[in-house]
């Protein structure tokens, strides 16, 4: 499994058309791919990002490096220009790839 991290410093003027158009258009967008299984948007708590920015997380979940690789290839570039057409330098981005190596869970 692993998990391709999108972290985003999003400008406090913009949060709530950002989350509108994450929930609306591109997290459906993105789930249409058939690329990921399971997508999670977190919020960064503490005082580790800029001052009027709020830092998120979006963890996309594939079931294994093909396809994030595909998701790569045929997707990604496309996505990535529509989120900085829309909203240009107000969402800084960076992105991690993250294996998971072993999961726990209360039964």
């Amino acid at each position: 499994m692993i998990i391709y991290n999108v972290t985003s410093n999003v400008d406090d003027s913009i949060i709530d058309a950002w989350m509108a158009w994450m929930m609306d258009s591109h997290i459906p967008a993105i789930m249409q791919t058939g690329k990921f299984y399971k997508i999670k948007i977190v919020k960064v708590l503490g005082d580790h990002h800029h001052p009027g920015t709020t830092t998120y997380s979006v963890q996309y979940t594939a079931e294994n490096r093909e396809k994030l690789e595909e998701y790569y290839n045929n997707h990604a570039p496309g996505f990535r220009a529509e989120s900085y057409a829309k909203f240009g330098e107000k969402v800084l981005q960076f992105r991690t790839e993250l294996e998971v190596v072993q999961e726990f869970k209360m039964v």
